[in-house]
């Protein structure tokens, strides 16, 4: 015969747990690593670009650039670990447009030792995307403004995209008196632009783009145009203007 319980008579009990058993567990709990590369790479990716979304698209030569990189450390992310410096510096070279020629005024414009120069080989080998400025010191170009061994130039096989952003055009009626001479600057932008394509024979897309004050039809735009043909590139149209084939 099963005894009865009696009435009144408590069950099992628990009781709370105590507060070193508390801190115990939540020890264990923030002492559990995170492992970032069990992520997905998808994930990873967006991450990345996380990070780096404070940066300009485009990379110049300038003291903003530099301050952020020092101030926020966005490159301390290349010193974690082999795996993720692969994928991180593969991301931050591949997903930004560095500039050739400096546009900021002063020292940095005038400068000998360019950005890509700066820039170690094994780094420029990732970048995918380069942007030519013209414009910058039309009636008197810095001297460091040349294709040459020194720039590195050569190391950028990866590139598929140059974007050619055309501040202005000293043909123009408006610089009449100020200009080196009939066409001079138009000819150095057209040289440049030539010799860039035939270092980075890559290059598959040719960008256009400029301000609002630049006609598609003047001598700057056709000359450049011009030497694209010669190498046989796809033209392209950036977002300032939306220039198209038809449209000025």
């Amino acid at each position: 015969m099963v005894p009865q319980k009696k009435k009144g008579t408590a069950g099992p009990q628990t009781f709370p747990s105590t507060k070193d058993e508390e801190d115990s567990a939540s020890a264990t709990k923030k002492n559990e690593l995170f492992r970032f590369l069990d992520l997905p790479l998808e994930l990873r990716r967006k991450i990345y670009y996380m990070t780096f979304s404070t940066l300009p698209a485009v990379i110049d030569l300038d003291p903003y650039n530099f301050a952020m990189l020092k101030r926020q450390k966005l490159l301390s992310l290349f010193c974690v670990s082999r795996a993720i410096y692969l994928e991180a510096t593969q991301h931050f070279f591949s997903t930004h447009t560095f500039r050739l020629f400096p546009s900021y005024p002063g020292c940095y414009f005038k400068t000998k030792k360019l950005l890509l120069a700066r820039i170690p080989s094994h780094y420029r080998k990732l970048i995918t995307s380069l942007e030519l400025r013209v414009g910058p010191g039309w009636n008197h170009p810095p001297r460091g403004w040349v294709v040459n061994d020194a720039l590195g130039l050569i190391d950028c096989q990866s590139v598929r995209v140059l974007k050619v952003f055309v501040e202005c055009d000293p043909s123009d009626a408006i610089y009449e008196g100020f200009r080196m001479g009939d066409g001079v600057y138009e000819r150095f932008s057209g040289r440049l632009l030539n010799s860039v394509l035939t270092v980075v024979q890559n290059i598959k897309v040719v960008e256009f783009d400029g301000f609002s004050g630049v006609k598609r039809t003047g001598d700057m735009m056709s000359g450049l145009e011009e030497v694209v043909k010669i190498h046989n590139k796809v033209v392209g149209w950036g977002p300032e203007r939306g220039w198209s084939e038809q449209a000025d």
